[in-house]
């Protein structure tokens, strides 16, 4: 009787143990474009409360956070404001093959907290200014889309000593935003809710599309949830989020 009793508790104990306790919540690294900051947080969040694992972000520009990665910095995931580095990182070993999409497309703003400040294209052709922000050409996207957009309407040269560069988009918003620079190329998402300043939404002809690219890192591989946040970045819960933050998710994927 006493042996048959001690079975039964220990089959209870095994029953609560094995449906009761929850199973641990995962961790992932992710490396974060600069313009998708605010998206990507709200992103985090919505993942958070769908899967209990915990997306911790890192932010800088695209060229930055693709150094820091060949150099064993610990991110398993890659968000990056263009479609060259995620494919970049599979070539050079650091990128799972097959897993690079498209998962957002930017959109370049000329912006400044002055309501009477901007005026279109005609406000960059009369260059009635002393400064204007863009974020590092070379390291970040929508800087090359900014120089790109000034060399098409002809004012590059013209405006190029009155250039301050941030050293990303983050930064270049925040010259504008402190008035350090009269206006801005700044994304569009940087601004979404603002009603205050003046802005020209940059004609999509003017400059490359900023197709925004994710990867998973093959130091994620084997992390259940970075391969989750890149599911859940695919879904329409995060699709909604991006679009909410002035992103094209058509084309995206």
């Amino acid at each position: 009787m006493k042996t048959s009793t001690l079975t039964m508790v220990a089959a209870g104990l095994a029953t609560a143990l094995s449906f009761g306790v929850p199973a641990q919540a995962a961790e992932t690294n992710v490396a974060v474009a600069a313009n998708f900051t605010e998206a990507v947080k709200e992103i985090a969040d919505a993942f958070a409360k769908s899967t209990g694992d915990t997306a911790k972000l890192s932010f800088g520009s695209s060229g930055q956070l693709y150094t820091q990665i060949t150099q064993g910095a610990p991110f398993q995931v890659f968000l990056s404001a263009d479609d060259v580095r995620p494919k970049k990182a599979i070539t050079e070993g650091f990128g799972v093959e097959g897993t690079d999409f498209t998962y957002a497309i930017g959109k370049l703003v000329l912006w400044s907290p002055d309501a009477e400040r901007v005026k279109g294209e005609e406000t960059l052709k009369s260059g009635g200014f002393d400064k204007i922000a863009i974020a590092n050409p070379t390291a970040a996207p929508y800087g090359a889309a900014a120089v790109e957009t000034m060399k098409k309407l002809g004012v590059y040269d013209a405006l190029k000593a009155k250039i301050v560069e941030g050293n990303n988009i983050s930064q270049a918003f925040q010259f504008v935003d402190s008035k350090n620079a009269e206006l801005g190329f700044v994304a569009l998402s940087q601004i979404a809710g603002r009603e205050d300043g003046s802005q020209w939404l940059v004609p999509q002809e003017d400059y490359t599309p900023i197709r925004q690219d994710a990867v998973l890192l093959k130091t994620g591989a084997d992390n259940e949830a970075a391969k989750a946040f890149i599911e859940f970045l695919k879904g329409p819960e995060a699709r909604k989020i991006i679009e909410k933050y002035g992103y094209a998710v058509d084309g995206a994927q």
